[in-house]
């Protein structure tokens, strides 16, 4: 095996294969990433047995096929120390892969490219088309609700969901909900769900960070999603769960309707988080007509008040929340303003942006 590459070609489908490489492994092969030149296009796969990603590029100059694996942290590592111009020559000797750049000489061990874990092609039961940046918009607002290490591991993921018309992702730990719609066209007939773990989502939110107007191919099948891209291939596992009726959760029947600036909440939250307990973080909100009182208190006796003019003019209510989520939502809100559905202070709040966007956010009460 034999090519020649640029650095600036190698480096994004690399970063983003050894990316999924986890550092500690029971398998030496698995700090491998699988180098494979085909008709002049070289593939990077990286794997930890649950996401996998292929990078493709294309390869100029005179190159001779074959496949190897390398270590994955330390190729990365060299191609970061290289200069911005560098072009670096792969030559596979006996169990060696050398790689020169300019004045540079690596010696990288090997391990057989057949010792490489491959995912198994399995039929799709359907795919659509959907824009990237509809698709990353999607999870970057609803992934900071998905569950981390929960014992309830259908909640460790994230929830996609087609329908006929439209395609849903939804995100809950139990505390706050997220959910965001797009419309797609779909042959599905029924509605179909998937729910993909949390480390799946996470690497394919890094791969779609650059903007594209290409749509990308998304394929459920029985037990993984793959995602197709023009250079990239990213595979994921499911997890095996049934994920709860969401739309249960959804609050109904709130009649208090609290519209606010975006930025005034959350400075306010934020000033008020200086005080509130360590441990619980939680404020308690009191309207009253054109009024949000932020308030917070700890166990040393300490408070912060602030005051939010607000769009409202229901009954006085107070109603007490954790103000971590409170700020998660408006983090991920795109509008100048926020709007706030509420009931009584035992019932959940729905937060929803006022910009046209098809997301809705569930934040449960506390009781302080």
């Amino acid at each position: 095996m034999h090519f020649t590459i640029t650095r600036e070609a190698l480096l994004k489908p690399l970063q983003l294969a050894a990316g999924v490489v986890e550092r500690r492994q029971t398998l030496p092969v698995l700090a491998n990433v699988l180098l494979t030149l085909k008709d002049n296009v070289l593939e990077i796969t990286g794997t930890d047995l649950e996401v996998e990603l292929i990078g493709r590029v294309a390869v100029s100059g005179e190159s001779q096929p074959g496949e190897i694996t390398v270590p994955g942290r330390k190729l990365l590592d060299i191609c970061k120390a290289l200069q911005d111009d560098a072009s670096l020559e792969f030559k596979v000797n006996d169990n060696k892969c050398l790689v020169k750049a300019g004045k540079s000489r690596f010696s990288l061990t090997t391990l057989p490219a057949s010792d490489f874990p491959a995912t198994v092609d399995e039929p799709g039961s359907f795919e659509f088309a959907i824009s990237p940046d509809e698709l990353k918009s999607q999870i970057h607002a609803c992934a900071f609700a998905m569950a981390q290490q929960d014992v309830r591991y259908y909640l460790n993921g994230m929830l996609f969901e087609v329908g006929e018309s439209w395609f849903r992702v939804v995100a809950t730990d139990g505390h706050r909900l997220a959910m965001q719609t797009v419309g797609v066209a779909s042959d599905v007939t029924e509605t179909q769900q998937i729910i993909v773990p949390r480390k799946g989502v996470l690497e394919l939110s890094r791969l779609l960070s650059e903007p594209s107007d290409e749509k990308i191919a998304l394929l459920f099948g029985s037990s993984h999603i793959r995602v197709r891209l023009k250079d990239f291939t990213f595979t994921s596992k499911l997890v095996d769960g049934k994920f709860p009726d969401y739309m249960r959760v959804l609050p109904k029947g709130g009649d208090k309707v609290v519209i606010g600036d975006k930025q005034e909440l959350r400075q306010a939250f934020n000033r008020a988080a200086i005080l509130s307990n360590e441990k619980y973080r939680g404020v308690h909100l009191q309207l009253s007509p054109s009024e949000m009182k932020v308030v917070a208190n700890n166990p040393e006796q300490e408070e912060a008040e602030d005051q939010v003019s607000v769009n409202y003019d229901g009954d006085a209510l107070e109603i007490g929340f954790n103000v971590s989520y409170l700020l998660d939502v408006l983090n991920v809100i795109d509008s100048e303003d926020v709007k706030f559905t509420l009931a009584d202070s035992n019932s959940s709040a729905l937060v929803e942006s006022t910009s046209p966007v098809d997301a809705l956010y569930v934040v449960m009460p506390m009781r302080l």
